[in-house]
């Protein structure tokens, strides 16, 4: 099996490094993702500049773009072979609810899925206590399964794991995505040089985190999969608006 790995922390996230390894027991694992820190970058491709491509010393591959590119680079045109499959991931922190629309992890594999490859976001929760390994077996674990019981379609699933030791889950959960409360306001402060500056505030606390959501599933320490589309198409008011413009 061979897996294109990225992520949105950068090609130097612990993450990245604990699932690259845990990952090549089990298939062949080419890593290409971000110079640099590129969360909240959401799906935006880089269209003003040529993108660069280097190795590093452990051999991953990075770029100086943003995690969609960094797919889209590698499957359209950097591989010779397509990949059986793309994981974004571990991110340092959730991608839960309303999250998934800003996030760079989630982007990455949505690059995949759209590029016609099955494709999985994985993201530690809390990660206050840092338990990539956990959250790197709950990959290997699904990896496996997908080679062994292959879905018929591509598929985007969005992974968030406890922040707890792999022994302690209590599962996995297949859910919907929750929602969170407005964002925090924006911080105003000045810069060294006597500049305005604006800080985007905290996202919300959960809103909608009751039974069947992602919010809830980790919360009750279990791995939460989420499976994701792209249609953002609100069918129910198709209607609505078409009498709207008379």
């Amino acid at each position: 099996m061979r897996i294109l790995l990225s992520n949105d922390d950068g090609y130097f996230a612990p993450g990245l490094a604990c699932l690259a390894e845990v990952l090549s027991d089990i298939a062949e694992v080419i890593v290409v993702a971000p110079e640099r820190d590129r969360s909240g970058a959401s799906n935006s491709l880089t269209l003003d500049r040529p993108l660069n491509l280097h190795k590093s010393h452990n051999g991953f591959y990075y770029v100086n773009g943003t995690p969609t590119d960094c797919v889209h680079l590698a499957v359209t045109g950097m591989l010779d072979i397509l990949p059986d499959m793309v994981v974004s991931g571990v991110n340092y922190g959730a991608n839960m609810g309303d999250d998934t629309i800003y996030s760079g992890t989630v982007a990455a594999a949505t690059e995949g899925f759209l590029l016609g490859i099955p494709s999985l976001a994985v993201s530690l929760v809390g990660a206050s206590n840092g338990n990539f390994l956990t959250a790197s077996l709950v990959t290997a674990d699904l990896v496996k399964r997908f080679n062994e019981k292959n879905i018929c379609a591509p598929v985007l699933l969005n992974i968030n794991v406890p922040d707890i030791e792999y022994s302690q889950l209590e599962g996995f959960e297949v859910t919907r995505l929750g929602r969170r409360h407005k964002a925090e306001r924006v911080i105003k402060s000045q810069s060294p040089r006597g500049e305005t500056v604006y800080w985007v505030g905290a996202a919300g606390a959960a809103q909608d985190a009751g039974e069947g959501t992602d919010f809830f599933s980790v919360q009750h320490n279990r791995v939460s999969i989420t499976p994701l589309q792209i249609d953002l198409t609100r069918y129910d008011q198709l209607d609505v608006v078409t009498e709207w413009l008379g």
